[in-house]
């Protein structure tokens, strides 16, 4: 017998299409694609852009050298130039490729890129501040940035769909994990705790203050026996964000370990600890002249130099290394699990509303005393506050004010990365020194 025609199912490759299939298909927004273009044209031009300045320099190297003028030592500066010169290219390549994929409507692809370039306008925007400083330029920056995360979001609905089912099944397993006492564990049994925003937020946050308090009592009972020093690192508020991002760097890294052998866990905790305060330090430095700790000149039990000490600088030393190695092993075996029963503390109906607004005035905390020390650093290069934004600082957040807040804190311009710091700085003095003698001739001629 032959089977019935109309028994079999008709195409069930359509009716099978899943809603990744059906938005890939589908054309992406106009604006969208629009944006697409001038993303292709600002690859192209950025391309371009990049050629001619390699010529330029290139000629200028071999014409005149002079011309070139990177502040008071080029080496480091060059340095930084190269790296944002690398990065540019790589930008410009992730524009076109991410132009090419909104203009054909390529959803999932677009989204895969806007996550390449969100990483490299993070990078450019870090390497502006290290050698330009926090100024206007970094407005296109961010707005840029914006949109690519928006971008990101919204581009693929079925992405969209994904993630709010997530998040429905999230709540849900969320709340049978409340009533069990397993709230923001790890329920795969891969690590302690539960690698979301949620708890790495409140990781930071909490390390930032017990950071700053265990900084202060240092201070006051082994560095300056009996003096109080105001330790902060954040323009407002009870808080050492150099702990803060070191906790969540060592919580990520040693959520996997917290059943492992201790010295594997102080050695991860001593390494990861002491790099990121060497990066830190060196990232203030370069950025901002400024110099919060100094370990050189650290010795071994008094008997040789600190290795450490010298191979970074003085930004890190063994000592310190010892002590981030100790405080990773406490953290994760014994702090991390109290942290967590403090943070459920926090009523369900707004955890996460509360959250938000708390990393929304963080974040605002970060942004103004980066913004102050800058405008520090350019009143202490001599450079006039002419902008609504410095005049400011300069009025609410002076040097005084900036002295007495980052007591440990010193800035020295001349030893900062910064292209225009030191030559501005000149060009002031210069123009200064210029209208003075101006006066002066002026003067002389109406008293001849």
């Amino acid at each position: 017998m032959t089977p019935d025609p109309q028994s079999e199912p008709t195409k069930p490759e359509k009716s099978g299409a899943t809603p990744a299939h059906i938005a890939e298909g589908e054309k992406i927004p106009l604006v969208m694609r629009l944006y697409g273009v001038l993303c292709t044209v600002l690859g192209v031009f950025t391309v371009f852009a990049v050629i001619v300045f390699a010529a330029l320099m290139a000629w200028a190297l071999q014409t005149d050298p002079s011309m070139i003028i990177v502040g008071t030592d080029p080496t480091l500066p060059v340095v930084l130039l190269v790296i944002s010169y690398l990065v540019t290219i790589g930008n410009a390549v992730a524009l076109l490729v991410f132009g090419h994929s909104l203009r054909k409507s390529r959803r999932r692809n677009a989204v895969r890129w806007s996550h390449v370039l969100i990483g490299t306008s993070v990078i450019q925007i870090l390497l502006k501040i290290m050698l330009q400083g926090i100024d206007t330029t970094l407005i296109s920056d961010a707005i840029q940035l914006l949109i690519l995360v928006a971008i990101s979001v919204t581009v693929d609905p079925s992405l969209r769909q994904e993630r709010a089912l997530k998040k429905r099944v999230q709540d849900m397993v969320d709340r049978e994990a409340a009533e069990e006492g397993m709230l923001g564990r790890d329920l795969e049994g891969k690590g302690y705790i539960e690698l979301n925003f949620f708890n790495l937020f409140w990781v930071f946050v909490i390390c930032c203050f017990l950071g700053l308090i265990i900084e202060t009592v240092y201070h006051f009972a082994v560095v300056v026996p009996g003096e109080i020093q105001d330790r902060a690192g954040l323009l407002f508020g009870p808080f050492s964000p150099i702990y803060g991002f070191g906790a969540v760097l060592m919580t990520v890294a040693l959520n996997r370990f917290y059943k492992a052998n201790p010295v594997i866990i102080f050695l991860v905790s001593a390494v990861i600890g002491g790099l990121f305060e060497a990066a830190t330090a060196w990232f203030m430095e370069m950025g901002f002249g400024a110099v919060a700790w100094d370990y050189s000149g650290s010795t071994i039990f008094g008997l040789f130099p600190d290795p450490i000490a010298v191979i970074f600088g003085g930004r890190t030393s063994a000592l310190f290394m010892c002590m981030w190695g100790a405080l990773g092993f406490v953290w994760i075996k014994f702090c991390l699990p109290w942290m967590l029963r403090l943070i459920n503390l926090i009523p369900w109906k707004v955890r996460y509303s509360f959250t938000t607004l708390c990393a929304v005035l963080m974040l605002v905390n970060g942004v103004m005393t980066l913004e102050a020390l800058d405008c520090w650093f350019e009143r202490l290069s001599g450079i006039p506050q002419t902008t609504p934004v410095e005049q400011f600082y300069a009025e609410h957040y002076d040097n005084d004010y900036m002295a007495h807040r980052f007591e440990s804190m010193t800035i020295t311009p001349d030893d900062s990365a910064r292209v225009d710091g030191a030559g501005r700085a000149a060009n002031v003095v210069a123009g200064e020194e210029a209208l003075e003698d101006a006066a002066d001739a002026t003067f002389e001629d109406d008293a001849a």
